[in-house]
């Protein structure tokens, strides 16, 4: 889906664009004038991780549950665990800190990674030595992603990055392509402001 066509949650309307229109989530490091968006900025992501600020669109997250997108291997675990009626415990860190679950459903749809199946990482994301091969470039979505919420998030501040993990599945939305989620956005954003999440 293109950016102009996915309802807008209004805190990411408030963010900055690159050239293309596309705002620019919190956490992403600027190199002069571009934003660098397959790398995370460490001290942005403090911020979030300490303030439980959306890694989105950098405002507070209420007490409660938090939202992520995941892809392909993950979602596929999550999946199997809950069909499975057991809990799902992320155990390898993940450097994507957490965000409202409107902020994630927008996301999924306009992140050109996280839209469809086929869709491949056009530049290396920025990630401690030995974690998960899906940050490489060229590195594949695969199968189905998901939008999931999580009751909370831990998380690590080291010298150099910022690793969370989410605890307790309270919501699993999985898609093929991301615009299985556009009447729940939709939905979420028609909210009023107090009880969106």
């Amino acid at each position: 889906m293109h950016v102009d066509s996915v309802p807008m949650p209004p805190a990411v309307r408030a963010r900055p664009r690159d050239t293309r229109g596309y705002p620019v989530p919190a956490i992403t490091p600027w190199e002069g004038d571009e934003p660098r968006f397959a790398l995370t900025d460490y001290g942005r992501s403090v911020d979030c991780a300490h303030g439980r600020l959306c890694s989105v669109c950098n405002t507070l997250i209420p007490r409660g549950p938090v939202w992520r997108v995941v892809g392909g291997t993950e979602a596929a675990a999550i999946g199997a665990a809950l069909a499975a009626g057991r809990p799902y415990r992320n155990l390898a860190p993940t450097m994507e800190g957490p965000g409202h679950r409107a902020c994630m459903l927008y996301a999924s749809m306009v992140c050109p990674y996280l839209v469809r199946p086929n869709a491949r990482r056009g530049l290396s994301a920025d990630a401690p030595e030995g974690m998960a091969a899906h940050v490489l470039r060229g590195a594949v979505r695969g199968g189905i992603g998901a939008v999931v919420g999580f009751a909370d998030y831990e998380y690590a501040v080291t010298g150099t990055h910022v690793l969370f993990r989410f605890v307790d599945v309270v919501e699993f939305r999985p898609h093929e392509t991301a615009d299985a989620q556009l009447d729940e956005l939709r939905a979420e954003l028609a909210r009023p402001a107090e009880e969106q999440r």
